[in-house]
């Protein structure tokens, strides 16, 4: 059952209705000021969970105004920070005192006041010692450069707690009493020891009940990765895109997911220079080294192929290059080499994440029908892959085709049994790569096969630069590569090809899949275009419908092949 609307942080209610999230309400029973004074708040998972949280929370630096922080310049540190608030919370002559014990109790001190919307600090407040911050600031990073934090009871005063601050405080607000601020006016009746994880606890685990965008119950952390998911958005999108070199079967899709500010559609370099100096950014498909970000679709793609136009759940864009790439640095390198150690709250997060993708049983297509009966012995699953992408010409190196790389498996391991799986795209038609001997070189043709399922069923895996390599990395499996796809050169490979040099990191496999599968991509719904997480993305490809049949896609193969012919390439 559920009570009155909670809201213990106000900042983080705003940020909710912005993300289009419901307003958490509290359960009837958890009244905070109860839960905070009575409940049993020593249970270690407990504990540990709101350590993690609250670490996430702090890492996000959420505000009200992402967009506009690259325009705010903040006050030089080291100083105090006096945050305002509303009037008649707090009356002008309480905030004047508030403001003259900020500087009597610090006399060598420079004070910052952060404004607030209907507040009751004036610019003629400021003074040589006294600055107004933008009242766009974002709190955190004020709270970073901080020596100390003074409120009257401003819910700032419950996050400056854990940026790690003792806020002095002369009101009496619910985070008041707990041995966690200075209390000027004490409040009689509250007044328990707590450490910054159980206040935590219970003010943000225990007490709320949160709900996700469609209503449905969910945990503070469901909460936090969708805030993530939806501020980046907001940040990255802003200014709007000029976008060339877009099928026109993927423009109206591409507008609903960054359609904040508008993307503008062309190939022609006067208008795109016309859009950039309006400081929309230029993205473009694939390898265009002229635009400032290329755009591909992501490791966890959809259910059903892209090449017979379903529309993805997630999409990568690159400002440094493309994962695909190894002759170029990319943004996916970068970061991998900036994960090569993950904080408690990441390391958890990405063990969740593993835990239910596993558990879904998904891939990048989600494509298949499970796996053949395989003979007895050492079994070696040869990754087929579209022998014209660019994937295979930029990485692959000398083995090159589908056929080379199953001759390669095949020689260095004469009594193996290999499993051959072509590419998904090449069985249905859609792209080059057959192989039209498979079956004399390969023990077993897996056509139509799930690849979890043959991952699952193989010893180990042998791939050009094929996806399939890092999805068997996450369960397990050994993987040898010929070419050098993004997943090889960081120690969790074998290495037959050559991978760049530059990849001297030394990144645990949960480090690598975050930075893969969490840092790098953005995830969409497919239906509104709206930012989702990694971890909603997992919910909706599971209960997604499977893509186009059989016919639609031979058909739209015929299209491709046409096209194709007609105006001399094949996009």
């Amino acid at each position: 059952m559920q009570g009155r609307l909670f809201s213990a942080q106000p900042l983080l209610m705003e940020l909710l209705q912005d993300a289009g999230l419901p307003a958490p309400v509290a359960n009837i029973g958890m009244e905070l000021s109860t839960v905070l004074r009575d409940a049993p708040l020593d249970d270690a998972a407990l504990l540990n969970r709101a350590r993690d949280a609250m670490d996430w929370l702090v890492k996000l630096e959420l505000c009200k105004f992402p967009v506009a922080q690259e325009k705010v310049s903040h006050p030089n540190a080291p100083y105090v920070l006096v945050i305002d608030q509303a009037d008649p919370v707090l009356a002008r002559a309480d905030f004047q005192e508030m403001l003259v014990f900020a500087q009597t109790e610090h006399l060598n001190s420079h004070v910052v006041i952060l404004p607030c919307e209907n507040g009751v600090a004036q610019p003629d407040m400021a003074s040589e010692r006294i600055t107004l911050a933008d009242p766009k600031s974002n709190p955190w990073v004020l709270f970073a450069s901080a020596t100390a934090v003074y409120t009257h009871s401003s819910g700032l005063g419950f996050d400056a707690i854990f940026a790690g601050h003792r806020p002095r405080v002369f009101g009496q607000p619910w985070y008041g009493g707990l041995d966690l601020t200075h209390d000027e006016a004490p409040d009689p009746h509250q007044h328990r020891r707590l450490t910054r994880a159980q206040a935590f606890a219970a003010a943000m685990l225990i007490t709320p009940n949160w709900q996700n965008r469609h209503g449905t119950p969910c945990a503070f952390e469901d909460i936090l990765a969708h805030l993530e998911a939806t501020g980046r958005a907001r940040r990255e999108d802003a200014n709007g895109y000029v976008a060339s070199h877009i099928l026109r079967w993927k423009r109206p899709f591409l507008r609903q997911y960054f359609g904040s500010n508008g993307v503008h559609f062309t190939d022609e370099p006067e208008r795109i220079a016309a859009h950039l100096a309006q400081g929309r950014k230029h993205l473009a498909w694939g390898a265009d080294p002229k635009a400032a970000l290329r755009l591909e679709d992501g490791f966890l793609r959809s259910r059903g192929l892209g090449a017979a136009l379903v529309r993805p759940v997630s999409l990568i864009l690159d400002d440094q290059g493309l994962y695909f790439d190894p002759t170029r640095p990319s943004r996916l390198e970068t970061l991998i080499s900036a994960r090569t150690t993950l904080s408690t709250s990441a390391a958890h997060r990405i063990e969740r994440f593993l835990t239910r993708l596993k558990a879904l049983n998904l891939s990048k297509y989600n494509v298949g029908t499970g796996a053949p009966a395989l003979p007895e012995g050492h079994r070696i699953l040869v990754a087929g892959q579209v022998e014209d992408d660019a994937s295979v010409s930029l990485g692959a190196g000398e083995i090159c085709t589908n056929r080379a790389l199953l001759l390669a498996a095949r020689t260095a391991h004469p009594s193996a049994v290999i499993v051959y799986k072509p590419h998904p795209d090449v069985e249905a038609g859609l792209r080059r790569g057959k192989v039209a001997d498979a079956d004399a070189i390969a023990d077993v043709v897996a056509q139509s096969a799930d690849p979890l399922s043959l991952i699952e069923a193989c010893d180990e895996i042998w791939t050009m630069t094929s996806l399939i390599g890092f999805e068997a990395l996450l369960r397990g499996t050994p993987v040898t590569c010929t070419g050098a796809p993004f997943y090889a050169g960081w120690g969790l490979t074998r290495d037959l090809g050559n991978t760049p040099a530059r990849r001297a990191a030394r990144p645990s496999l949960n480090a690598l899949a975050h930075a893969v599968l969490i840092d790098y991509p953005r995830y969409f719904d497919p239906k509104t275009g709206a930012a989702i997480a990694p971890e909603e993305a997992l919910e909706f490809l599971a209960k997604a419908p499977q893509g186009r049949s059989r016919l639609v896609q031979a058909m739209l193969a015929k299209l491709r092949q046409l096209r194709a012919a007609t105006l001399g390439f094949n996009r």
